[in-house]
């Protein structure tokens, strides 16, 4: 990670003016989903500022909104930041934990005179707004305080409707900061709480909850992504105006944009609510959990946020880094094997019926200690369809009429005939091998261009592949209202290969390893599907590391 950035340099000033200070961190998620690549960089800034100074981060569950927070969200947060490493130890909290004490808070902002009971409607809070040289209005702002108090306490109570009332914070209707100019601080909403049930019908908005939150549990910066800049103002007001000893600095930093990608829950929710992907772990998603079950590695997603960096601008990453760090991890310790997606016969008529031989291939070439695997080898094996053609291009160097090849890690093979149907497609290859070249070298100093893999059709065993792309096709999905981000799903996102070849040794695959199938890609066990394998990441991308 980072040695440096922006936010530590802040800290390091914090820790000069104020010696002894411990730093305390936050991570706030809502649990109305599963986190995507998006948290995870507030989560690596938060908890990782934290490791920085020897600090403490906690983690909080911002649900202060009732809409949409179920405890299936909760249980996934948790498995997500454990696996990419972190911990929060005890300091586990819930935002609704703090409602008894916010309320108490709000009255006595109402008695100090710094909050009132407003009853615009929503159609008259926007007319009343105001704009860049008109103030906002509210003939309630001057409603006094043992009625605003008495209105607040019935808020409570349920005796009105939603929308009926709201509490605002007075502070400056003429604010060239449109979050300054009396801000809603409480709503009546009548919706049931994950965790509270019924108990309340006032909820806090953000803006107020957060800061509050923030000050009780000791919290001494605020780490938050770039769009709640123009909200620090009220961060500070609200943190200067309730009587809590922490006063914690907010700091913010760019979030995160990824290519090919969308970054809104809400959107995200609707993919897996109308089945457009397979639930929020769809290997096409953005979601850690998906990432996971595609076959990313923890290290993998943290060596792209580290490289991303973190900034005070918003800038658009290229979705390839990501792909490149799992691709670098994964060629240095990834276990090699043979497979075959579209399996051709290949018929070796000058090999004996009924004998066998074996190979020894490398495990990983890359890991001296990886050691050897003994690949069987026979008369008929399979090769992959995209390695022979009837009628080749120029160049083409792979198995063709009269062309030699050699069997990777085995014989070189001569073609002598190559049958297909009545469409041209190839059906089957008959071929003679040099017996002299098993030990992987030409014999007599010919040069053969072209190698291909294979397995033994009497010992490969059969599985099934699943093959991703990018979600969207469109580069900038920031550019796209969200009404028409169902426009730009990718149709061919998703490729499902059945009755592919693996060699024998694939029988004893778990959940969680991962291989590369030699010239073809890097795969791992679907968690979902039996025997099915998922493409992590191809061999080669076009992605350039700048």
């Amino acid at each position: 990670m980072e040695t440096s950035n922006f936010i530590h340099d802040f800290i390091d000033e914090d820790l000069l003016n104020n010696p002894g200070m411990k730093i305390h961190t936050r991570f706030p998620p809502e649990p109305n989903g599963y986190l995507h690549i998006g948290h995870c960089k507030a989560m690596v800034i938060d908890f990782g500022t934290a490791l920085k100074y020897g600090g403490e981060c906690n983690l909080r569950m911002d649900d202060t909104n009732p809409a949409k927070e179920d405890t299936e969200f909760v249980d996934a947060i948790k498995e997500d930041i454990h696996w990419l490493g972190f911990d929060w130890g005890d300091r586990f909290y819930y935002g609704s934990d703090y409602f008894d004490i916010q309320y108490e808070l709000a009255e006595k902002l109402i008695m100090n005179g710094d909050a009132y009971v407003c009853e615009l409607s929503a159609d008259e809070f926007r007319d009343y707004r105001g704009d860049l040289t008109t103030p906002a209005r509210s003939p309630y702002r001057d409603r006094p305080k043992e009625e605003s108090l008495d209105l607040f306490r019935r808020m409570k109570a349920g005796e009105f409707p939603e929308g009926k009332y709201t509490l605002r914070a007075k502070i400056d209707l003429g604010s060239g900061n449109f979050n300054m100019r009396d801000p809603v601080l409480y709503r009546i909403r009548y919706v049931e709480h994950h965790r509270q049930g019924t108990k309340w019908c006032i909820f806090p908005m953000y803006d107020f909850a957060h800061p509050i939150q923030d000050m009780i549990e000791g919290i001494t910066h605020s780490l938050c992504s770039l769009e709640y800049e123009d909200h620090r103002p009220l961060y500070n007001w609200v943190r200067d105006h309730v009587d809590l000893p922490s006063k914690p600095r907010q700091i913010e930093f760019a979030r995160l944009n990824v290519t090919h990608t969308v970054m809104s829950k809400r959107f995200l929710r609707h993919l897996v609510e109308t089945g457009l992907v397979d639930g929020w772990d769809d290997p096409r998603m953005p979601t850690l959990c998906g990432l996971r079950r595609r076959g990313f590695t923890p290290g993998s997603v943290l060596d792209f946020i580290d490289r991303v960096g973190v900034a005070k601008s918003n800038s658009l990453v290229d979705i390839g880094l990501l792909d490149y760090c799992v691709r670098e991890e994964l060629n240095r310790t990834a276990t090699r094997r043979i497979a075959v997606l579209d399996p051709v016969k290949v018929v070796i008529d000058n090999y004996e019926d009924g004998r066998v031989e074996y190979f020894d291939l490398p495990n990983n070439p890359n890991d001296e200690n990886a050691g050897t695997r003994k690949v069987p080898f026979s008369k008929h094996i399979y090769i992959d369809r995209d390695d022979v053609s009837a009628d080749p291009p120029p160049k083409f160097f792979r198995m063709k009429p009269d062309g030699e090849v050699r069997l990777m890690g085995s014989y070189i093979v001569k073609c002598t005939e190559i049958k297909t149907d009545d469409d041209g497609n190839v059906t089957e290859v008959h071929c003679t091998a040099d017996l002299e070249t098993g030990n992987g070298m030409p014999t007599d100093g010919r040069k053969i261009k072209g190698t291909i893999h294979w397995l033994s059709a009497d010992h490969c065993i059969k599985a099934d592949a699943q093959l991703f792309d990018r979600l969207f096709t469109y580069e900038n999905m920031n550019e796209i209202d969200s009404s028409e981000y169902e426009k730009y799903l990718n149709p061919n996102s998703k490729t499902v290969i059945k009755d592919i070849r693996l060699e024998p040794s694939m029988k004893d695959a778990k959940q969680g390893d991962k291989f590369q199938f030699v010239r073809l890609g890097y795969f791992t066990l679907d968690s979902k599907n039996v025997n099915t394998y998922n493409r992590i990441v191809t061999l080669k991308d076009s992605f350039k590391l700048q």
